[in-house]
């Protein structure tokens, strides 16, 4: 499966020193006894996730890829990140697919929701709307335009039937709409928090819709469980990892870029962002997330990334086997002098440009750590997705912040709710005005 390469990340310093910390943030993890151990859910969700609601969530998958040309998946941050990292890093992004899936209810853009609703006007749609609570704003807001232009176009009953909720498997406003509404639900495990659940029902769902192999994804997350469970630095690539983005940080390294040379890794790009950024963002300390697509933004961010500031790491994750290739075939003429490109395949240029990259930014001083990813399917993604949890939790218990909660998230609500006019908020309107004046 997956390995880690640190001959290139300025390590040294003995990683082994740092075993008695690993030890005791794995013990707190695994034991519960770690900060915000209420939502380490996901850590043993590969082998104990609900098999009943699973087959169920296969079946409805099943019947929405027969029936519809259009899935519209209505969520925002966790609820929707990981699915559609999935979808494009194993589909492409220009796959053939069907039904299409469309992810809405990530955004207050009137232009975006206008032009999409306006495109799935005249083809067959579901709907999956994902809210653990059902009062997140963006994903509430759009689902109320959705909810009515379902009903407008297939009446009520036959929208219901249409509409499937995932959600809390006991209160919240969004399973009180689904029980009075009569809609298909799946559940949002209480333990496991937004952007720790794309190998819940809040991504199952979606994936198996966009016609990957579920199951074969669950595997691979079981294979990472097992392997990524042996607390030795010698043998624990996840640990290594999260070690040594600590000492990378204790050194003046504030900003890790993550970087693939494929462009379906964007959103899984977007995913470690959110899953990074949330989980140690705290208390004044954490590692920013970055991220790019090689060799695409070296066109943009190369001559920073080589000769800017010294305050950043990258981490490459290395696809060794491309989903598809091209022949280059000589050009008589010779007229673009590329000649010296033929008789080979472009995946083997895409190679030579990671490779000369590497060794570009390390002889700047930019250290570097690869991640070896054999080729993309879906048990490899599986094993990736729960190898970035678990090195994102370590992360954060080595920081000695708590890698489940996100308390900063909610200031930027209380003063948008406050400038609309939302009840309850009043006082605070005024001051907010006073001062964007």
């Amino acid at each position: 499966m997956m390995k880690l390469d640190t001959k290139h990340a300025f390590l040294k310093e003995d990683i082994s020193s740092y075993q008695d910390i690993v030890t005791k943030c794995h013990e707190d993890l695994h034991n519960k006894t770690g900060k915000g151990n209420d939502y380490v859910g996901w850590v043993e969700w590969p082998n104990n996730y609900d098999k009943e609601e699973y087959a169920r969530l296969k079946s409805v998958a099943a019947d929405i890829r027969g029936k519809c040309d259009v899935l519209m998946v209505c969520g925002i941050g966790g609820s929707y990140l990981g699915a559609r990292a999935a979808v494009e890093m194993i589909n492409g992004m220009y796959s053939k697919e069907k039904p299409e899936i469309i992810f809405f209810g990530n955004t207050f853009s009137s232009t975006y929701i206008a032009q999409v609703l306006e495109y799935i006007k005249d083809k067959e749609v579901a709907v999956n709307v994902i809210s653990k609570s059902g009062t997140t704003t963006e994903t509430a807001l759009a689902f109320r335009l959705l909810k009515q232009f379902m009903e407008d176009k297939y009446g009520k009953e036959e929208a219901a039937k249409r509409i499937v909720a995932t959600t809390d498997k006991a209160r919240g406003t969004l399973k009180t709409i689904a029980d009075k509404e009569g809609y298909e639900t799946f559940v949002i495990p209480d333990d496991v928090g937004g952007r720790y659940s794309v190998l819940t029902a809040v991504g199952l769902l979606p994936i198996a819709v966009s016609g990957s192999d579920i199951q074969k994804l669950m595997d691979g997350a079981a294979k990472a469980r097992e392997a990524l469970a042996v607390c030795d630095l010698e043998k624990n690539d996840c640990y290594r990892y999260a070690a040594l983005r600590n000492i990378l940080y204790r050194k003046g390294k504030a900003i890790e870029i993550m970087v693939s040379y494929e462009p379906a890794f964007t959103m899984m790009n977007e995913w470690y962002k959110q899953l990074f950024g949330e989980s140690e963002g705290k208390d004044n300390k954490g590692i920013y997330p970055s991220s790019a697509i090689f060799s695409t933004d070296l066109h943009s961010m190369g001559q920073f990334i080589q000769e800017g500031s010294r305050i950043l790491f990258e981490t490459v994750v290395d696809i060794k086997k491309p989903q598809q290739d091209l022949y280059i075939e000589a050009d008589p003429a010779n007229f673009d002098g590329l000649n010296f490109l033929s008789q080979q395949n472009m995946s083997v240029v895409n190679q030579k440009a990671m490779q000369g990259t590497i060794l570009a930014h390390t002889q700047g001083g930019v250290p570097n750590m690869v991640l070896e990813l054999p080729e993309v399917n879906e048990e490899e993604l599986g094993y990736l997705i729960y190898f970035f949890e678990k090195a994102c939790a370590l992360s954060g218990y080595l920081l000695a912040v708590n890698p489940f909660n996100q308390p900063g998230v909610e200031s930027y609500k209380k003063n948008m709710f406050a400038l609309l006019g939302k009840p309850g908020y009043e006082d605070q309107k005024e001051a907010l005005e006073a001062q964007l004046r």
